[in-house]
């Protein structure tokens, strides 16, 4: 049955974990949630996203398991092996490549898109072998189920395409069946979980009365506060609890990390007279059990205590007594083998990140919408210092809402979705789609130098032709059709380059704030009729991923087309051999 086997993969900066249901569509949803760490005596929803590998780029562990591992290794151990963490944050905001390099936690290099597809094929392994043991002597094979992944709606489209490649190299699903990968927006999915809980389902403030699906017209905002990014998209709840984006997704890498990194610079502050950095480069896997518990540390609002490991005071002490390294420094204090915080230093620690979401808030907040709770989800949002800095900001304009379980909500949401993807029944269009094409020159609109020759005729190439606008609503599975005809009478494939803007009306793909987003295949095999061919494209920008098919109208042979959104030095020939037909008339020959 269609989407009832459902795996959601939350797969996170700081934490990943995954949910499962192996209910028939035509039941209610049972959802189930793998609990980690009971090797160490822990019992929690996620798992660290952290990844070992051995000398020879072999896996070792992932999560728990691999960050004890590594904190055991001593000396030329340590520094032999590869250890990842945080490296979900190396698809932000940059150019892509399928080679580029990440570096571990000793600086030595390796792929990306090895890291990220054997962390993935590990939580793919570990969910069919928990479903095993629940599934009362089922036997389930990935094939069977339909896979979400979650990502920040904030990403863009190379981003989104990488994490389906590497789910694609771990077996997640084949080639054939791509379309059994569904990749999940994370504030989405957190949105569609939180709307079906009841008053009583939420920390914080409460709202009145019946859940958010069944008060159509309601507007709220959903704040995801991961370790990596801070992801936020605004909802209105339509008729039958379905979603309206009512606002480009927005936020920032403002996450957990930084309030992290913060403490980790403090403790540089502390530790002075090259103590810190010769801690950190003797012993990287105190280190990395330090921010472990700083993590769990991070979420009171009161001054913390945090055992001062042996050897931090060992290379300390070589330079003068503990107790002087805390006489300089103000928020912290030595407190019988402890370092002890201030509530006042660690909300210091926070500022940048919650000035951060607090800008990102006022801009929707200013506008004119109508909204009456802001959601508080994800690991980082459990922090009381962000909850109380959140509710004395806006509590006067809205009520500010966090749920129980705030670090299940997206993984829980995401299996929603996979059931159902139509629940985010419309999306902003966060940029200007267009592809580059070309049409016959006219001296009036074009500029001269656009101007080239086929044969005797004059051409414009690089006029951007719009598919859809920045801002503008964009239904679920609405479609956009547009027609081409090919130049060049035996051109067999176009090659096309996709382009994306912030502008709403650009005219050449050349202008300024337009940038190349991408490229797609065309095929036109059959070149009997020359120029008078011609190939619809119908493409989905509604979708969390843009997805298109093409029509050969001569042969009727329909495919579906494969955007390429990752960096690519493609040397083929591109754009001025096509020609968009509006009116549909053939070309002369």
């Amino acid at each position: 049955m269609e989407n009832s086997y459902i795996i959601a993969i939350d797969f996170g900066t700081a934490y990943s974990g995954y949910v499962f249901n192996i209910t028939p569509s035509d039941e209610k949803p049972d959802p189930h949630l793998k609990k980690w760490g009971k090797e160490i005596g822990l019992d929690t929803p996620k798992t660290p996203t952290c990844i070992l590998f051995d000398e020879s780029e072999e896996f070792v562990a992932f999560g728990y398991q691999a960050t004890a591992t590594y904190n055991c290794m001593r000396g030329e151990t340590g520094k032999k092996h590869y250890f990842f963490q945080n490296f979900k944050m190396a698809l932000y905001g940059k150019e892509l490549r399928r080679d580029m390099k990440i570096k571990a936690a000793n600086g030595k290099e390796m792929t990306a898109l090895k890291v990220f597809t054997e962390a993935l094929r590990f939580l793919k392994d570990d969910a069919l072998k928990t479903i095993s043991s629940n599934a009362a002597g089922m036997v389930l094979l990935a094939s069977d189920f339909t896979w979400v992944l979650t990502v920040p709606a904030i990403w863009d489209q190379s981003a989104k395409q990488f994490m389906r490649e590497a789910a694609m190299e771990a077996g997640i699903v084949e080639k054939e069946s791509e379309e059994k990968l569904v990749i999940a927006l994370e504030p989405e999915a957190a949105s569609i979980w939180c709307k079906k809980l009841p008053s009583d389902g939420f920390i914080a403030e409460k709202h009145n009365g019946t859940s958010l699906d069944q008060r159509q017209g309601s507007q709220y905002i959903v704040v995801d506060c991961g370790g990596g990014t801070i992801d936020i998209t605004v909802h209105e709840v339509l008729e039958g609890g379905a979603l309206k984006e009512l606002h480009k997704a927005s936020g920032n890498d403002l996450g957990g990390q930084t309030v992290d990194r913060k403490f980790k610079e403090f403790l540089r502050e502390i530790f002075t007279d090259g103590v810190w950095d010769e801690y950190e480069e003797k012993y990287p896997s105190e280190i990395q059990r330090m921010m472990y518990d700083f993590t769990h540390l991070k979420q009171s609002g009161e001054d913390v205590q945090i055992p001062c490991p042996f050897n931090l005071g060992q290379v300390a002490q070589k330079k003068k007594n503990l107790e002087k390294f805390f006489e300089s420094v103000k928020g912290a204090s030595w407190n019988e083998g402890s370092i002890k915080i201030s509530k006042e230093k660690m909300r210091y620690f926070f500022e940048e990140s919650v000035m951060g979401i607090t800008g990102n808030l006022r801009e929707i907040l200013d506008k004119n919408y109508r909204i009456e709770y802001v959601l508080l989800v994800g690991g980082f949002a459990n922090s009381q210092i962000l909850q109380q800095y959140i509710i004395d900001q806006f509590s006067d304009t809205c009520r500010i809402l966090c749920p129980f379980r705030a670090q299940e909500a997206i993984m829980r949401g995401a299996v929603e979705f996979g059931r159902k993807p139509s629940w985010v029944a419309s999306r902003k269009s966060p940029y200007t789609y267009g592809v580059a094409l070309c049409e016959p020159f006219d001296e009036i609109k074009h500029k001269p130098e656009k101007k080239f020759m086929i044969g005797e005729e004059e051409w414009c190439c690089d006029r951007f032709m719009t598919l859809v606008q920045a801002g503008e609503d964009v239904w679920w599975d609405e479609i956009r059709e547009l027609i081409l005809r090919p130049v060049d009478k035996d051109q067999t494939c176009m090659v096309m380059r996709f382009y994306r803007t912030e502008r709403i009306f650009p005219y050449y793909v050349d202008d300024l704030g337009v940038e190349e987003a991408g490229s797609f295949d065309v095929p036109m095999p059959n070149i009997s009729e020359g120029r008078g061919r011609q190939v619809k494209l119908e493409i989905r920008f509604g979708s969390t991923e843009i997805t298109a098919t093409d029509t050969d109208t001569t042969s009727g042979s329909k495919g579906l087309i494969k955007f390429d959104f990752i960096r690519t030095d493609d040397p083929r020939c591109v754009e001025p051999y096509l020609y968009y037909s509006p009116d549909g008339k053939t070309l002369p020959e």
